[in-house]
């Protein structure tokens, strides 16, 4: 039996009017989802007052209580009313709705959260301080109120005019969480700004979060508060990106990729000082790093993004946190090419904290016997030693003259204690001894590294395979019969408007008539592959993207694979002057910091933390 739709009635309805109450609480739920929505807003009017210290206090997670404070510019007791008004702003003369330098622009914050909470703005702008209180839409008169110049709104009892929204708000935990994560965002936005966030819910006030004013230029200003809010590792293990490309500025920075994260918490992504969560960018870093991580791990950035506002429209999310660019692949291109440059010009260089999870890992063990004087040890896979002479006596060369009496050898000539000596002073340093067949120990100026010979040389592999492609470019291999992929026209116009692009690729593509497509040539290195569905994977991301790096990932992922087969196995037994040579090519080659899955080819361990180890300090 149908059911009868119950929007279908055989009364005509009546239009009418919403009363200003309705009107707010339903806008109201487009700018207030949460506590932390609210916080967001009353810190943005906070920043676009030009308030030099903001701080928020929050109690039950923000449902019973959120005060933010400031020392802007303040409103006088005229100007409360209508603050209080929907659309009522003084961000903007809506004569350019694309001309917006704040983070405010609509006027619905304050009357939305008065329409759903017991809400006390007050004020002062000139020699008298101002109050006025709404409940549940209800507006009370305006009275004279003591403050210091600035502004204070506190926020009572959210969503109790809105009861049912109540219970679709997470744990008190959750909630204060999210709050923090907010003002962090923001205060990433403005390091010349203080912030302090309080939790008030216990006995005592709890300070949770507070970063403190930082000064000099825009770079170092923002590289100090990224300290402040994601910690000094995050800092330390950072490289500076600063590109520009067609009125689009990128500064900011980005973490090494072994520095890497198993979600993507630690993505700040900013548009003219505004913190959005916008897909295009978010697949731009992501693609940027393509290369580097695997699959199940998420690339650390700050990322702040510049341009005219005339060259993004910020008014195309309820939240602002979308934004639409005019050239969209302008803006993704500079993304990926300043993250991939910055990342080349680390060079070799890890992260910090590997070496640090290396001494963690450390563990006192008893003394081993003595072994013999003058006599350097290769382990082999089984934990048995054995003197370098036995067979293998490329070491001897390395060991220092009176050991070499010892052993009856002659001295070293100056050329090689000199050559030596120039190889501790490279960043890797001079190879000493190789363990398990894998690891290699070079000795350095400053401690030793220990070096994964299969992953390090794997990389090395790689990137001369990447650039033998891109110098030579891709094989394609002509299909003997050349393979149909029908779409409809508007798929088929967007993939054929790529196709030069995708043939530099060795992927040949033409018209075939109305919305048919014609694949006639591969990439060779591909071998066997099934065009269609490459075909629609690429497509997918045009129409997801403006861009699609499915193709050249596949073409990666083959000359990987290639590189993993061809690089230097685990288990073989190098020479002295291989393992040299092999420290001299990672420090001279972009990447190598890394194994192609974002691993880590070397660990670097201070003398100073070793003698710590070891209660020398």
């Amino acid at each position: 039996m149908a059911v009868p739709d119950p929007k279908i009635s055989e009364a005509r309805r009546v239009i009418r009017q919403l009363d200003e109450g309705a009107i707010n609480r339903i806008a109201a739920g487009e700018v207030v989802e949460r506590p932390a929505s609210a916080v967001k807003e009353l810190v943005e009017n906070a920043v676009d007052a030009g308030a030099y210290r903001i701080t928020v206090d929050y109690a039950d997670g923000g449902k019973r209580l959120i005060r933010v404070t400031d020392d802007g510019c303040g409103m006088t007791a005229q100007d409360l009313p209508l603050a209080l008004c929907r659309h009522a702003t003084s961000k903007i003369d809506g004569s350019d709705l694309l001309d917006i330098t704040t983070f405010g622009f609509r006027g619905e914050a304050l009357p939305s959260l008065g329409a759903v909470g017991r809400l006390t703005i007050t004020s002062r702008a000139g020699a008298e301080g101002a109050e006025i209180s709404v409940n549940g839409g209800r507006a009370n008169a305006v009275r004279p109120a003591a403050i210091t110049a600035g502004t204070r709104v506190e926020l009572r009892d959210l969503f109790h005019a809105t009861p049912a929204r109540l219970k679709f708000l997470r744990t008190d935990r959750a909630e204060a969480q999210a709050i923090a994560e907010t003002v962090k965002r923001l205060a990433l936005a403005e390091p010349f700004i203080s912030f302090t966030l309080n939790d008030l819910s216990g006995e005592a006030p709890r300070t949770i979060f507070r970063a403190d004013a930082q000064t000099g230029d825009l770079f170092n200003a923002l590289h100090g508060r990224t300290a402040q809010v994601l910690g000094r590792d995050f800092a330390d293990n950072a490289v500076p990106l600063n590109a520009e490309r067609e009125g689009y500025h990128l500064i900011g920075h980005a973490a090494l990729p072994t520095y890497s994260r198993g979600s993507s918490v630690q993505q700040f992504l900013f548009v003219n000082g505004r913190p959005v969560a916008d897909k295009l960018l978010i697949g731009a870093l992501r693609g940027a790093y393509m290369d580097f991580l695997s699959r199940d791990r998420h690339p650390a950035a700050v990322l702040f993004i510049d341009c005219d506002p005339h060259m993004v429209d910020v008014n195309v999310h309820p939240a602002k946190s979308q934004v639409r660019f005019r050239e969209a692949g302008t803006v993704r291109g500079l993304i990926v090419s300043g993250l991939r440059h910055a990342l080349a010009e680390a060079g070799h260089r890890a992260s910090s904290t590997v070496a640090g999870a290396t001494l963690g890992a450390f563990r006192p063990e008893p003394a081993p016997g003595p072994s013999a004087p003058g006599r350097v040890y290769q382990m082999d896979r089984r934990g048995s030693s054995r003197p370098m002479g036995h067979g293998f006596d490329g070491f001897n060369e390395f060991q220092a003259p009176s050991v070499r009496a010892d052993a009856g050898a002659s001295a070293p000539s100056e050329s090689d204690s000199t050559q030596d000596a120039a190889q501790q002073a490279a960043p890797l340093g001079a190879a000493r001894a190789q363990v398990h067949e894998n690891y290699i120990i070079a000795q350095t100026a400053t401690g030793i590294v220990v070096v994964d010979q299969h992953a390090a040389h794997e990389r090395l592999v790689y990137e001369k395979l990447k650039r033998q492609m891109d110098e030579a470019g891709v094989a394609a291999q002509a299909l003997l019969i050349p393979e149909i992929v029908e779409l409809d026209e508007t798929e088929a116009t967007l993939l054929l408007s790529h196709a030069e692009a995708l043939s530099r690729l060795g992927l040949a593509i033409e018209p075939f008539g109305g919305g048919a497509i014609a694949v006639r040539e591969t990439p060779a290195i591909l071998g066997e592959v099934d065009a269609a569905a490459l075909v629609r994977d690429i497509l997918d991301e045009l129409s997801d993207l403006g861009e699609s790096g499915a193709l050249r990932s596949r073409l990666d992922a083959i000359l990987s694979r290639v590189a993993c087969h061809g690089s230097i196995r685990s288990g073989r037994q190098m020479r002295p002057e291989e393992m040299n040579s092999l420290l001299r090519e990672m420090e001279a080659t972009p990447h190598s910091g890394q194994c192609n899955h974002g691993r880590p080819t070397y660990v670097e361990l201070k003398l100073s933390d070793i003698e710590r180890l070891f209660g020398r300090t």
